[in-house]
């Protein structure tokens, strides 16, 4: 099941006696786990029902005591256990699960990493309940997630400014959905749309000179504009680190090298082909083919990771971050 599928379960209270929550993206174990603490007792019953456990400081003995027991004055009692990847002696979930108590909701929160499936107990758990994994949103995908957070906001935003806040916090969905937020909290009045003007004054991204617009100007083969880029991440080291530029511009070639096996160069083909969300997307890939040959586009994946392994000390001693993306720039554009 989706977590859209889950959430849809929980609002039409259809309760499963145990959900495992588990996976590298902890956005979707919270967002789950936040709405079953919140909705399923009242304010009331809460006090008596609902209790929170971590997986360091119990073992499952206790947590299955406490999912036996009948709750007070309410139809349901909710039990969570949070950091679950530290519980011990989870096997003995089995017993527990044969009768599961149908009033209680167990839910755990596995996060950084996954229950290995091949284990029983993971058969056990998704055959009484639910067993969710959460996984690591890729970067491709990221601009389909705010546009559509925003939306469920009924709210919009401008698509360079979607690209500036991917290209800026990157697939840590928890900090970018608080990001988002910010930029809801402080949109003026009678104001529906989010611009890439207020994501410079809010967040701390320049709308002229970051990773978007390089990427851009790269493209373009705009080589003044690229240069000026570059000087202002020297001056502002801290807003702007290398690696992140470096991942940036990796993703982007290396999606350009698979663009020119796509069957169909259209649009909606190269979307389909990358696995992009909207065919707008696709737009700068295409223009890219018209500026850079394949051979050409190798040859710059190559120097991004002499690059990346520069920025790390690999056989470099005395070149800045600076020098490293100013000779590789010169290289792309060259």
């Amino acid at each position: 099941m989706t977590y859209e599928d889950i959430l849809k379960e929980l609002k039409n209270k259809q309760y499963r006696p145990v959900y495992y929550l588990m996976g590298e993206e902890s956005y979707y174990i919270d967002l789950i786990a936040d709405y079953i603490a919140a909705h399923v007792l009242t304010d009331d019953e809460k006090e008596f029902n609902q209790t929170i456990v971590y997986g360091p400081d119990t073992d499952m003995a206790n947590i299955v005591n406490a999912a036996k027991r009948y709750p007070m004055m309410a139809e349901h009692q909710v039990v969570i256990v949070k950091e679950a990847q530290a519980l011990r002696g989870l096997d003995e979930l089995s017993y527990y699960l044969r009768k599961p108590q149908p009033t209680t909701i167990l839910v755990f929160c596995h996060k950084h990493g996954s229950l290995d499936r091949r284990k029983k107990i993971a058969a056990e758990i998704e055959k009484n309940g639910i067993l969710f994994e959460s996984k690591k949103m890729k970067e491709s995908q990221l601009p389909a997630f705010i546009t559509s957070y925003i939306k469920r906001r009924k709210l919009d935003i401008e698509p360079k400014a979607v690209s500036m806040l991917a290209d800026f916090v990157g697939t840590d969905l928890s900090r970018l959905a608080g990001e988002i937020e910010k930029l809801i909290i402080t949109l003026p009045k009678k104001q529906t749309r989010i611009t890439p003007a207020q994501i410079e004054q809010n967040i701390g991204v320049s709308k002229d000179y970051n990773n978007f617009e390089l990427r851009a100007a790269l493209v373009e083969k705009d080589i003044l504009k690229a240069n000026r880029i570059v000087k202002y991440f020297e001056e502002n080291p801290k807003t702007n680190p290398i690696q992140m530029t470096l991942s940036l511009l990796f993703s982007f070639f290396s999606n350009l090298m698979l663009a020119y096996y796509a069957p169909d160069k259209s649009e909606q083909g190269i979307a389909s082909f990358l696995g992009l969300k909207s065919p707008w997307q696709s737009r700068e890939y295409m223009l890219a083919m018209r500026r850079y040959s394949g051979v050409k586009t190798m040859q710059i994946i190559g120097e991004i990771r002499y690059a990346d392994a520069a920025s790390k000390g690999v056989g470099n001693s005395s070149a800045s971050n600076s020098d490293i993306l100013r000779e590789l720039v010169f290289k792309i554009l060259h």
